[in-house]
């Protein structure tokens, strides 16, 4: 483990989500357009040599091999090289789990990265910086880094900036329609009590209330999340946080709450072994298959649910007309906003040793039009402040307005305190859910693991 001084990365959205919130484009305009937030800020330098670039994201296929993602970043990178041919795009596509536990981590440490590689911000891209893995972007991004304004800062470390994010949303509890109708569900469940009592309802008709999957460690691990926004202020969230100091009764009450919930048995049989995206018994298969009625997931899940049908128009849109979504349900005691949400996003950084090129292409992927393009594409919630026209649909509109309307959004606490520090606490919420680790064991994996850094 790289020892680092890891920045803050706590984003504010109550005096800029419409920084925060915007929507995509496709394609940037052709030169000499008079809009000059959809062309390029980044030089490519005055070479037309051949220039490769390679991109690894995680935009895979589903099981059906529908990939929206995937298929609009095909369209974005040919899009570009029309218009650059001297640049070549080599694209791999590798499904979440891997790309960021196994391959980013190797590749960065062989000294044999990809030029363009999916970047989750706070202390993990902290952590990258100080090893001397991330190219500075501060410079040939200085016009969109100020376009995009407070969306950027989970992607900044000590001033410098590293990357850029295409989407950032707040995440809540997809749900099944016709399942709530089934069980008698009339209203959305806006506190805890409401949520268990759905639950009941749930089990009662035969349906699996939630599911969640435990076995990839951090879709477990968000509800504890949850839990603690709710049990700490935000000023001891940023401040312990900052401190690595996890002494306050706050952080321990948080798992005193996922156990008072666990109790309720709201998941799926073996969930402990249930992955969250990959094959129809993945949690997101089970929601979109409708063997389950709810997931507490990001806005990203609309496409992941889509890849389980069978690509068809009417397929996709059954789906959508039976899929809502509600924010995460309020508790009944604690010092945390009731109106924070936890939440965060995707973008790139680019290899220190990758060619000017690479911040070049960044520039184009968040510009207007191709933010704009991926909220038509994927139903994604990005972050260019004039793409925000192109978001019609109606659980979207929902997101994007209970993230304008949050006091704060806090960033997922395992992106934020890193591979260490957070990688121990989603051990220890793994452990809760598995019956063999406490309230307690949880904030002193992660008090261990902060000592060590």
């Amino acid at each position: 483990m790289t020892h680092f001084r890891r920045a803050g990365a706590m984003v504010a959205f109550a005096s800029s989500a419409a920084l925060l919130l915007t929507a995509c484009s496709s394609d940037s305009e052709p030169e000499g357009s008079e809009n000059p937030d959809t062309t390029s800020s980044a030089a490519s330098g005055d070479s037309d040599a051949p220039v490769t670039l390679t991109w690894w994201h995680n935009g895979v296929a589903g099981d059906t091999g529908e990939n929206s993602l995937g298929d609009y970043w095909d369209k974005v990178a040919a899009d570009y090289t029309a218009e650059h041919p001297n640049v070549t795009i080599e694209i791999e596509q590798i499904q979440n789990e891997d790309l960021q536990r196994t391959r980013i981590p190797t590749a960065l440490q062989s000294g044999d990265a990809p030029d363009i590689f999916q970047q989750w911000g706070g202390g993990e891209l902290a952590a990258q910086a100080e090893a001397g893995y991330l190219m500075d972007l501060s410079e040939p991004l200085a016009d969109d880094i100020e376009r995009l304004g407070g969306a950027v800062a989970p992607w900044q470390a000590d001033g410098v900036t590293y990357g850029v994010p295409f989407q950032f949303a707040v995440e809540g509890v997809w749900y099944r329609k016709s399942l709530f109708e089934q069980a008698g569900i009339t209203e959305e469940p806006t506190t805890m009590d409401e949520l268990s009592d759905a639950v009941q309802k749930l089990k009662d008709a035969g349906i699996t209330p939630i599911a969640v999957g435990a076995a990839d460690k951090w879709p477990a691990a968000h509800w504890w999340y949850n839990f603690a926004l709710r049990s700490c202020s935000q000023d001891t969230m940023s401040t312990d946080t900052a401190a690595l100091d996890f002494s306050n009764p706050c952080w321990l009450d948080a798992g005193t709450q996922l156990e008072d919930f666990l109790g309720t048995e709201p998941f799926q049989d073996q969930f402990m072994s249930t992955v969250a995206q990959t094959g129809a018994t993945s949690s997101a298969g089970m929601v979109a298959n409708g063997e389950a009625a709810m997931e507490l997931m990001g806005q990203w899940n609309y496409f992941v649910y889509e890849g389980f049908t069978d690509g068809s128009d009417e397929a996709i849109q059954a789906l959508h007309d039976d899929l809502d979504w509600f924010p995460m349900p309020a508790t009944s005691s604690g010092e945390g906003d009731p109106t924070a949400s936890m939440g965060g996003g995707d973008g790139f950084s680019c290899y220190k040793d990758a060619p000017a090129e690479c911040a070049d292409f960044l520039s184009y992927l968040v510009s207007d039009d191709v933010q704009r393009g991926y909220v038509e594409a994927v139903g994604g919630l990005p972050v260019a402040p004039a793409a925000t026209d192109a978001i019609t649909d109606p659980v979207l509109q929902e997101i994007a307005q209970t993230s304008s309307n949050a006091g704060y959004v806090q960033l997922w606490l395992d992106t934020l305190l890193g591979t260490n520090v957070g990688g121990a606490l989603n051990d220890g919420i793994a452990a809760q859910f598995a019956g063999t680790g406490d309230a307690q064991n949880t904030v002193d994996l992660m008090t261990a693991a902060a000592a060590t850094q």
